[in-house]
């Protein structure tokens, strides 16, 4: 099997075993796995409309990391395309630190995902965006000039209510229901 068909069935085998917290993560889960069957280059954003992102969900001591995407004017996790040659969990710590300006790593080694979501991501684009589970520092954010300077940590109570309906469910798997985060 091709480095690239060992992604994809790795991203299957994960995708088939994660719990779906809510009717959305269900529908996207097999959305997600019925794209990659008609993909010939699912990491790559200019082969299709429809390709795989990278995102991270990013812990600390301080709470849950969210910037309001510059364009979409939403509460999101950090997460874009994948480089050439990249793997989605290096891809979602690079977004990371373009877009917030920290260092995080993977809670999990090898890393695993944590969670997946397929929405419209601009352009004519469906993103079919896997989400990795980070930890970072409890440092303020400081994103470079080019991003949205809109980026700081919430308590997970917080973070639930303003994030995006796609994210509302994991956060919400997380034991956010009214709770201060730690």
């Amino acid at each position: 099997m091709t480095r690239h068909g060992d992604r994809v069935a790795s991203l299957r085998t994960e995708i088939a075993v994660l719990p779906a917290v809510d009717d959305r993560a269900r529908r996207s889960q097999s959305a997600f796995v019925a794209a990659l069957d008609h993909l010939a280059r699912p990491f790559d954003e200019h082969a299709d409309p429809t390709h795989v992102t990278a995102s991270a969900i990013v812990r600390s001591e301080a709470g849950v990391l969210l910037h309001r995407h510059k364009r979409l004017g939403l509460w999101l996790q950090p997460g874009g395309h994948i480089d050439p040659g990249e793997a989605p969990p290096q891809a979602a710590v690079r977004e990371v630190a373009e877009e917030t300006g920290l260092d995080a790593a993977h809670t999990s080694d090898p890393p695993r995902i944590v969670h997946v979501d397929v929405h419209p991501g601009g352009r004519g684009h469906t993103h079919l965006d896997v989400r990795y589970l980070l930890w970072a520092l409890a440092v303020p954010p400081r994103p470079p000039t080019n991003e949205s300077q809109d980026v700081a940590w919430f308590t997970l109570a917080d973070a639930i209510a303003i994030a995006d309906p796609g994210l509302r469910g994991f956060l919400l798997s997380l034991g956010g229901h009214g709770h201060r985060s730690t």
